[in-house]
This record gives C-alpha cells, sequence and structure tokens, in this order.
C-alpha cells in the first residue's frame, strides 16, 4: 500500500489558497444563496421547554406527546432509516408512568428532561436495547449498564426511544458505512445526512425524537449537524464522560448532542456535562447552568454581541469550498456584525496540515481499540479449527471495508520503520495545530468557519472515491486535534432538493467556553430573519 501520509497529500492539493494579510471582513448583502422560498420568521422555540410547560400544566400528557413523536417516527422512518433499533413499547410504558408521578407529585415529581424523546447513537451503550456500533460483528451486542451520558439523560427524566444509525464504529461521513442500513437526509431523500453521526442528526430534523447524542471524533456532530439544519454541538474533550462510548480514537472522541434549537442544545449538555468516575479523561471543571444566559428575544439589546470579537478562519473559504457555502459564511457573518461584534479574517497557515496527520492518528488509535473485536472477548464468533484462523475469519466476516481499511493504515503507520515518519510526525502537527488555535483565540472571542465544504452530497456520489470523502473532513478535524469545543448553527441555504439545502456554521471557542458559544449561537439564531430550518416532509405538520 502507499504511505499514508503520501496519500492523504492529495487531500489537500487543491484546497490550499494564497496566503492573504488579515483584513477586516467585508459585509455581503443577502443572508441566503438559496431560490426564493416560503419560510416562516421567527427565533426557533425550544421543545424541551414546550413539552415541560405542557405536561406540568395538565394541556398534555407524557402518553400523548410520546404518541405524537412514535407516530412521526412510524410514518418517515420507511424512507430515512434513522434508527437501527426502536423501543417504542419501552418508551409508551416511561411516559405511562411519567404521567403517573405527575398526578401523584405534581412539579417536584419530574426532572428537567421529563417526557423528552431522545434518540442515542448506537455507539453508545444501554442496557435496555442492542447497542451494535454499527457493526455486524456485534449484531445483537446487549450491553450490562448504560454509558455515562445516557444514564444522566434517564435520571433527569428523558425517554430513550431508540438507537440511532452510524457508520460503522464512527468510521465514515455519510452513513454508507453501517453495516445495517444507509440513513437519507430528510431535506432530500436521495442525499446523504452526513456522519458518522448521520442518523442522529436525521432524527432530530424530521423531529422523529426532540432531541439525540452523538459521537464527534472528527466532525461526526457537526458535519450531519450542518447536512440536516440541525444545532449540534462538540463539546471540550473530557467535558462529556466517555465512559460506555465504544472508542474509535480515544484521544479524540468526544460525546455530544443534536437539537433543533440552541436553548434544548444547551440543556442536554447541562444534563451530560461533569466529571465521572468511570472515566479518567473527564474534567472535573465547574458545570454551569448552560441555558442561564440565553436570553429571549424580546430581552436582546439592540446590538447584543457589542465587544465579541469574531475570526473567520480564511483557510475555510478558499478553493474546493462550494460558492453557495462561502456566500451563506459571508452572509452569517455579516449578521454577526450587525448585531455589534467585530469580524476579521484570520489566517492559519497550519489549518490544512491537520487532515493528514488526523487520519494517521485516528487509524493508529482505531487499530488497537478495535483489536477487542476478535470473537471471543467481543462479537459474533466464527468456528474454526484454531485461534489465529478464529480471529481473522471472525473479524473478515464481522467487520467492513472501511473499518479494515483504517486498521490496517493505523497498523502500518504504527509498524517498526514508519512509527517516526508517520504517527510521530502526526502528533508533532497536532501540537501545531493546537498552537495556533490558542494564538487565534488569545485575539478573539471565537473562530468561525463552514461546518463542512459542501452541503449534503447525493447518495453514492463519493463512495468509490474516499480521499474525496476524507476531505469533506477538514473543517472540523482540528477541532478535535486541539481538544476544543465547537457548536454548529444552521445560517441558510444553497441550492438543490425541493426546498434548499441547509449550510451550518461553526463556531469554535476555547477550551470550556460552551456556555460562550452557546450564548452566541442562540442570539444568532434568534435574530436570524426570515429562515425556518424545518424540512419539507413535515409541511403537514
Amino acid at each position: 500500500m502507499p504511505p499514508p501520509l503520501q496519500a492523504h497529500r492529495m487531500l489537500l492539493s487543491h484546497r490550499r489558497a494564497s496566503p492573504i494579510p488579515r483584513r477586516r471582513f467585508t459585509a455581503v448583502s443577502s443572508l441566503s444563496s438559496a431560490p426564493a422560498k416560503t419560510l416562516a420568521p421567527g427565533p426557533p422555540a425550544s421543545s424541551i421547554l414546550s413539552i415541560r410547560e405542557s405536561l406540568l400544566s395538565g394541556e398534555r400528557t407524557a402518553a400523548d406527546i410520546t404518541s405524537e413523536y412514535l407516530s412521526r417516527l412510524r410514518r418517515t422512518e420507511p424512507s430515512l432509516r434513522s434508527f437501527i433499533h426502536v423501543a417504542a413499547a419501552a418508551a409508551e410504558r416511561e411516559a405511562e408512568e411519567l404521567d403517573r408521578r405527575i398526578a401523584s407529585g405534581g412539579r417536584d415529581a419530574v426532572g428537567p428532561l421529563a417526557g423528552v424523546l431522545v434518540g442515542v447513537k448506537d455507539n453508545l451503550c444501554t442496557a435496555s436495547m442492542p447497542s451494535t456500533g454499527g457493526s455486524r460483528i456485534l449484531d445483537g451486542f446487549q450491553p450490562a449498564y448504560d454509558a455515562t451520558a445516557v444514564r444522566r439523560l434517564r435520571e433527569a427524566g428523558a425517554i430513550v426511544v431508540g438507537k440511532t444509525n452510524l457508520d460503522e464504529f464512527g468510521m465514515g461521513s455519510t452513513t454508507e458505512g453501517s453495516g445495517f442500513q444507509v440513513t437519507t437526509n430528510p431535506w432530500d431523500d436521495s442525499r446523504v445526512p452526513g456522519g458518522s453521526s448521520g442518523g442522529s442528526a436525521s432524527a432530530v430534523s424530521a423531529r422523529q425524537c426532540v432531541v439525540s447524542l452523538g459521537s464527534d471524533t472528527g466532525g461526526s456532530v457537526r458535519q450531519p449537524a450542518s447536512f440536516c439544519g440541525v444545532v449540534g454541538l462538540k463539546p471540550t474533550y473530557g467535558r462529556v464522560s466517555r465512559f460506555g462510548l465504544m472508542a474509535y480514537a480515544s484521544s479524540l472522541d468526544v460525546v455530544g448532542c443534536f437539537g433543533s434549537s440552541v436553548f434544548d442544545t444547551a440543556t442536554i449538555l447541562s444534563v451530560i456535562a461533569g466529571h465521572d468516575k468511570m472515566d479518567s479523561t473527564s474534567s472535573s471543571h465547574d458545570v454551569p447552568d448552560y441555558r442561564s444566559d440565553l436570553a429571549s428575544l424580546s430581552l436582546l439589546e439592540s446590538k447584543p454581541l457589542n465587544n465579541v470579537r469574531i475570526g473567520i478562519i480564511q483557510e475555510t473559504l478558499g478553493e474546493g469550498v462550494d460558492a453557495g457555502v462561502i456566500s451563506s459564511i459571508r452572509s452569517a457573518a455579516s449578521h454577526l456584525e450587525q448585531l455589534g461584534s467585530v469580524v476579521e479574517e484570520v489566517s492559519m497557515p497550519s489549518f490544512s496540515l491537520g487532515l493528514p496527520a488526523y487520519y494517521i492518528l485516528a487509524s493508529s488509535e482505531a487499530s488497537s481499540n478495535l483489536s477487542r473485536y476478535d470473537g471471543i472477548r467481543y462479537g459474533q464468533q466464527v468456528s474454526a479449527d484454531d485461534l489465529n484462523e478464529m480471529y481473522g475469519d471472525s473479524r473478515a466476516n464481522g467487520l467492513g471495508h472501511e473499518v479494515k481499511m483504517r486498521i490496517l493504515m493505523g497498523t502500518y503507520a504504527l509498524s517498526a520503520g514508519y512509527y517516526d515518519a508517520y504517527y510521530k510526525r502526526a502528533q508533532q502537527v497536532r501540537t501545531l495545530v493546537k498552537k495556533s488555535f490558542e494564538e487565534a483565540l488569545g485575539k478573539y472571542d471565537i473562530l468561525i468557519s463552514p461546518a463542512a465544504p459542501s452541503a449534503a452530497y447525493k447518495i453514492g456520489e463519493k463512495t468509490n472515491d474516499p480521499l474525496a470523502m476524507y476531505a469533506g473532513d477538514i473543517m472540523t478535524v482540528n477541532v478535535n486535534m486541539a481538544g476544543l469545543p465547537a457548536l454548529v448553527v444552521p445560517c441558510g441555504f444553497v441550492e438543490g432538493g425541493s426546498a434548499g439545502l441547509p449550510v451550518g456554521l461553526q463556531m469554535i471557542g476555547s477550551p470550556f467556553s460552551e456556555g460562550k458559544l452557546l450564548r452566541v449561537g442562540h442570539i444568532f439564531e434568534q435574530t436570524l430573519p426570515d429562515l425556518s430550518f424545518v424540512p419539507p416532509l413535515l409541511a403537514d405538520d
């Protein structure tokens, strides 16, 4: 096989833009490059708040709300295929039990997520339902415990409605790498929802559930959030416990979340964040109530982002990025300026180095982490005459092509004679990327960029061109390399489908600055005029 670093250099040869001096951002006139469409103005409502108020006022019951979401799920699931497993009966039982508690104990008897239906990415362990990681090698596997993030959601009153589809063990950008099915995009069912958390993003976009959990190793929450027109949050590394998350690349993996509004996403983060004794990499940094600084539209000042300095990463708006995406991001930056912030372009020359380094590091860690799926410790076992043959046959039958390729690439990079040339150099690049972010975030409160170089593309379009698919991660992998938090909010549309295709704005902050990102994102989405990110298949609703 060719040297991995040489192969990955090909990814960026057409993306490097000529350096230009840092300059003040120039506003553009429109907020979207999309064709004219009928869109309802107004900020997105918090589904979590709405559910809680209707439950406690007696206007609706948890059983009614659960029935509504399950009905929509059953209607849309045949075309979307967001879920690998749906626990409809269990959800109905939990809703009925919740109604009994409310009837007997009132407001004090329920948690902050009472009656909220949650989808959980299938690489997070759940004791009550199968957890496959999207791989046939774990088909039928049911853990004995919940992942910490799942347990905390349940303790807050959430109802887990099912397990969402993903690329096998999180290795992919479209869900086409799933061992079970391909999820489609609610905005156009001929297009991908993104990945690897495509099932979780699609489910929230189609309102099959209220919110969902995903995981983000190199953009697996943020890219599908952009493709599906929902809010996606990748927290600081260590902010959320990884206990119960099936490991892909342990130094990069983060549990993230999706919502249809920034407020809902902040609510989920407030519940799942915090130190966990079961995860030595989880941080003991204080967890604030991330909702406390999210003011309603009526309480905002005319310039609510005064004195906020924002840097737009110029390397993310160069060659290889679709013109419609660039237009949407520049329009979003103009809107942020109108809200009082100072927006300037900032150059980060090391930005283009992150992608090849990321794939070396992630594949190397995967080659170690996935060794546990051998047919003995975990996974479907294939009968064989000797141990090595059983290992080989179990993995050959149970693992998909992409997973095998990344294991081989990672093993190669770690092998004697190549370690210094690849893995060590990739770690050195990681240090450069981290220092570059530290320098930029020393000058700016927030950095912004597209979440992906394009909007959602056609299913099968990049199946036979893995380098092109890997290049789609260029906007997101650096954030994981540096361990930083990032929030994606829908900001506009480009041509495509029957109603346009959504584009997401990525906001990047310093470690543990999720509160600042959520505040800016909340103001941004509340003041964004005349755009509604509800997919066409929900027009009747």
